[in-house]
């Protein structure tokens, strides 16, 4: 009978084995030992594979890839544009006064209706008093013109009675020579007579100059008193001008666009009253990247597009100001070929081809040609991008020309470059 106090071993639990057990053990435990080591060396493959590929590793869904293939690069800007009046003047107070509208903003005008009167009693004063002094100078002008006819008319007179008292004394010199020589008179008589006919002759000479002198004179000073009435006839007429235009008209059929001031405003010289559109010519105002800026012309073809009808247009101005990278041009729509109701401020698609160039090789356009400067580009090569020198050309809006450096059906990455500063000309793509 067994002690209940005694402690049992484990002898009873123990089991003897044959060899055939102990040569299976060790069978298993060799094969576990060769698939760990398969592992170990799995492993290193792959780090060696991870070390040769690229110096780091950077994930496919940071980065995009396109391919190189060859096709026409068409190099155009298209841009939304808003349609702007080509004629909208802003009509100007051309004196202070009080202002009387006769429009209202959006009324349709017609050449030469009034829009509004200004009533400036001091240009008007001013007309009336210099309306007087041009009668007052027309009137002396007139007279010095009277006294010019007088002056030439007296001294006609006397160059008239000098040529008769020569006349005369003429023929008292033939009649003493005849005298003379028949020994009718005396030798100091027919002497007499000569020296009467060089008097006469001395008097007819100085009678000439003194018309001449004369009518020259007189002529001068109803010149001089003309040429200050016509003077003051032009001060008049600039005037009456700016009388007229107290008077704002329509420059041509249009609309009436804003209005400046209210009713019955005293204004300044000078002082905007209201704008007029001209709604029969429009123009379409775009905004390209300033990398086109040196590309566009005025005279160069462009397309705008309204309600799916495209019609040609022309570029008619280019601004040489540069706003937030952009540069603002304007198109002018081709002779007849202005859509129908158009409307200001409507938006309109445009598209300006500045060049094609066919069968070249290029790219999709990307942040890489800014990361570079266009001069190198990564190249993939199953999951290893290779960074090589390239070399580009033009450039669209989506589309770039490779020139050198790569071949049609290779890969790129075209955006997510930045991320490769600082590292080595190979790195991994994982996950491509």
């Amino acid at each position: 009978m067994d002690n209940p106090n005694r402690i049992r071993d484990t002898s009873a639990q123990d089991q003897a084995l044959s060899s055939a057990t102990l040569g299976r053990r060790k069978r298993k435990l060799w094969l576990l030992g060769g698939v760990a080591g398969l592992a170990v060396l799995l492993l290193g493959a792959w780090l060696v594979s991870a070390w040769t590929g690229g110096s780091q590793s950077f994930d496919a869904s940071r980065v995009r890839i396109a391919e190189v293939k060859r096709g026409d690069l068409v190099r155009d800007i298209t841009a939304d544009g808003r349609v702007i009046t080509a004629n909208s003047p802003t009509l100007y107070a051309i004196a202070g006064g009080t202002v009387a509208l006769k429009v209202v903003a959006g009324d349709v005008v017609e050449q030469g209706q009034e829009l509004a009167v200004i009533d400036s009693p001091e240009l008007r004063s001013r007309l009336v008093q210099e309306e007087s002094t041009l009668a007052s100078l027309q009137g002396e002008a007139n007279r010095a013109m009277l006294d010019a006819q007088l002056t030439r008319s007296d001294a006609q007179k006397l160059l008239d009675q000098a040529q008769i008292d020569h006349t005369a004394a003429q023929r008292d010199v033939e009649r003493y020579q005849r005298a003379y020589e028949g020994g009718a008179v005396s030798k100091n008589e027919y002497d007499r007579a000569l020296d009467g006919m060089k008097k006469a002759e001395l008097g007819l000479a100085a009678a000439r100059q003194d018309f001449s002198l004369q009518g020259r004179g007189a002529g001068i000073d109803a010149r001089n008193k003309r040429l200050m009435a016509e003077r003051q006839a032009a001060v008049v007429a600039e005037l009456q001008r700016q009388v007229a235009a107290l008077t704002l008209r329509a420059p041509f059929d249009g609309q009436v666009g804003q209005v400046q001031i209210a009713q019955g405003t005293n204004v300044a010289i000078n002082a905007p009253i209201l704008s007029v559109i001209d709604l029969s010519v429009f123009e379409v105002e775009i905004r390209v990247p300033e990398s086109f800026a040196r590309d566009l012309a005025i005279g160069v073809p462009a397309q705008v597009t309204s309600t799916g009808t495209r019609y040609g247009a022309q570029v008619s101005a280019v601004s040489p100001e540069v706003v937030n990278g952009e540069v603002t041009a304007r198109l002018r729509f081709d002779d007849g070929q202005q859509p129908p109701n158009l409307r200001q401020n409507q938006r309109l698609s445009a598209r300006i081809v500045l060049d094609t160039r066919e069968d070249v090789l290029m790219v999709e356009r990307g942040p890489f040609l800014e990361q570079d400067g266009g001069r190198f580009a990564w190249v993939l090569t199953g999951n290893t991008a290779e960074r090589r020198p390239i070399q580009v050309g033009a450039s669209s809006l989506n589309a770039v020309e490779i020139v050198s450096g790569l071949d049609a059906g290779q890969r790129i990455v075209i955006s997510g470059t930045d991320q490769f500063a600082n590292t080595a000309d190979r790195v991994r793509i994982s996950g491509n």
